[in-house]
């Protein structure tokens, strides 16, 4: 499988069909290939496509960080099977020369015209459909790096800790964990979910799916001009979340550095996932001020607690001891900050009437022991919100950097 695979003769692209398109933890706290590649703008300070647009893959850092959020996810984590480096390595090709395919829009293979007695190399559900500034960002688990695995424990990041169990987890192993994961994020959830199941088809015998989650409505924006989003407990979310342009910011507190002890990892970041179940029916029987007070900020505007706007500065003594807002924000943290990518989930029921919904909280930053475990900490131990919420999913990557042009791939500093 190769991004140069001609279209079937008589048979038009989809890239000729579509064209490339356009350019371009806490609930509550604070182009394609060639010599185009090499003139595209970096993906991670691109500004949002246009609708049904292409997000330029090639990058100094991977698309889907502090890219402009999109609507939906599909996220993904996986078991390595294979105790072959080298077979893992060509996976990672692969999934790579996928990638950059489906977030140009294109297949990955023929979907109808191939021969009738071998399965497509495309399962063909996002045909005739547009980019829909589809992201694929991947990470590395803890696992990937054990001894007398694949040759990498000498390259385990120091700061690619195993998470401990904080006070109130309830964490299901059959959601947590993962030697690889791959983040999905698409305007349309199909093109989500097409990609999550064209790198599990290319991956069977390689790798087996762990655990997957979708999820709608984005929790917090990388946009802060637009309109900020709310969750499901109605209150606005990510009001002081980094800015995708902010260069500064995301040099501090997101992207890795090469002096920061894994050479390879530069220019990476590292990602915390947690699947944060909302006690829905009893929150909507909260009194409104009550639920303020939770937060520290107000419900109509997002304005926190003695101030009118959204954006005004908190005034974090005029809110109670245990408000949200108050005890994840920086200052209450040593200056811990994060880049937060959430989406809200609804999987049905839980047998007892019950909706089983919440956040699917993701979190990048530049060190997980400086960003969510002091957060995470502070939150869990007196977190009034923590009578609403459980975490009940967990994991960890390394984010390696992004892949910069087409003869590079996914995780290459690392084996290469």
């Amino acid at each position: 499988m190769t991004e140069s695979a001609p279209a079937q003769a008589g048979r038009p692209s989809r890239r000729s069909v579509l064209g490339w398109g356009g350019a371009g933890l806490t609930l509550g706290a604070a182009a394609v290939g060639g010599a185009a590649a090499a003139l595209a703008p970096s993906a991670d300070l691109a500004p949002a496509a246009s609708a049904g647009g292409a997000v330029p893959f090639h990058g100094a850092h991977q698309a889907g960080i502090a890219s402009a959020v999109q609507d939906r996810l599909h996220f993904a984590a996986f078991d390595v099977k294979t105790k072959d480096r080298a077979e893992l390595v060509e996976l990672l090709k692969d999934w790579t020369a996928a990638a950059r395919l489906m977030t140009a829009g294109r297949p990955v293979g023929d979907a109808y015209e191939g021969r009738p007695e071998a399965p497509p190399t495309d399962t063909g559900e996002a045909l005739g459909l547009k980019p829909s500034r589809l992201t694929l960002t991947v990470g590395f688990g803890p696992g990937l790096f054990a001894k007398d695995r694949f040759g990498l424990e000498g390259e385990r990041p120091q700061a690619l800790v195993d998470l401990e169990l904080f006070p109130g987890d309830n964490l299901d192993p059959t959601r947590s964990g993962g030697d690889l994961c791959v983040q999905a994020c698409a305007d349309d959830p199909q093109v989500a979910v097409h990609a999550i199941r064209q790198l599990a088809r290319i991956g069977f015998g390689k790798v087996a799916m762990r655990w997957s989650q979708l999820g709608f409505g984005k929790t917090s924006s990388t946009t802060p001009e637009a309109q900020t989003p709310r969750n499901m407990m109605g209150f606005k979310d990510g009001t002081r979340n980094i800015s995708g342009t902010d260069r500064a910011a995301l040099d501090e507190h997101v992207w890795v550095g090469a002096e920061d002890g894994s050479p390879w990892l530069a220019g990476g970041s590292y990602l915390v996932a947690r699947r944060i179940r909302m006690n829905i029916e009893t929150w909507d029987r909260t009194p409104l001020q009550e639920q303020e007070d939770i937060f520290g900020r107000d419900k109509g505007e997002g304005a926190p607690v003695g101030r009118s706007k959204e954006r005004d500065e908190p005034f974090l003594k005029a809110m109670k001891p245990e408000a949200h807002v108050r005890l994840a924000h920086p200052d209450s943290n040593g200056g811990a900050t994060i880049l937060r990518r959430g989406y809200s989930f609804t999987d049905g029921t839980d047998g007892l009437g019950r909706l089983d919904a919440g956040l699917f909280f993701i979190a990048y930053q530049r060190d997980v022991r400086k960003g969510f475990i002091p957060i995470q900490r502070q939150l869990a131990k007196s977190d009034v919100l923590n009578e609403y919420i459980q975490h009940v999913g967990s994991a960890v990557f390394a984010v390696p950097p992004g892949v910069r042009d087409e003869d590079d791939w996914w995780g290459r500093t690392l084996f290469a």
